[in-house]
Order: C-alpha cells, then structure tokens, then sequence
C-alpha cells in the first residue's frame, strides 16, 4: 500500500470494514468528485443481488455524486463487473482489486 494515496489507502480500510462488519466475502469503497467515500458488502437477497461494487455505485448516486475517482473492490471471485462503475465514473476511473485481506493484485 505504500504507492497509494492516503486517500486510496482509506478506501482499502472502508472496504475491509464492509467485509468486517457484515462477515461478507466482497466488499468495496468509492470515492466520488467531491471526496465523499461509500463503502459496501455485497447483497444477496432472494429478490435482489448487487456485487459491492454496484452498491457503492448506487449509494453514490442516490447522494448526487456526479462521477467517481477511485474505487477498491476486495475478496470476491473472478474479474468483477466495471460497467456500472464506469458508467458513473468514465473509463478513467482508478480501480484497485485486491484479496479479501486487503493486499492489492491489481
């Protein structure tokens, strides 16, 4: 973590917090235009399924967030889903994926 900004280093802590708090395998953390961070785990209700990375993206939303900076996706299997997360945040966008520990693998 010592390449990340202070501010990219805390999006990895609200996501292992997420993960933490509600025993989830994924969680993540955003970053929206104006500095305000949104974390989330991942929901899976019979009627609703949202990775956290779609979480985040919705809770930006909802708050007015007009794009995205950074996020941070931990745990999880396999190449998560950017779409929505690029459709806030544009192409340029800074993803960081990493374990559910909280170590980055990309």
């Amino acid at each position: 973590m010592a390449d990340l900004s202070s501010e990219d280093q805390k999006l990895i802590t609200l996501a292992r917090s997420a993960m933490a708090r509600t025993g989830a395998p994924e969680g993540a953390a955003v970053r929206d235009l104006d500095g305000r961070t949104y974390a989330a785990a991942a929901v899976a209700l019979a009627h609703l399924s949202l990775t956290a990375l779609e979480v985040c993206v919705a809770m930006a939303v909802s708050s007015g967030a007009k794009g995205l900076e950074a996020a941070v996706r931990l745990g999880g299997e396999g190449a998560p889903d950017l779409g929505a997360l690029h459709e806030l945040g544009g192409a340029d966008v800074v993803v960081h994926l990493g374990d559910a520990r909280g170590r980055l693998t990309a």
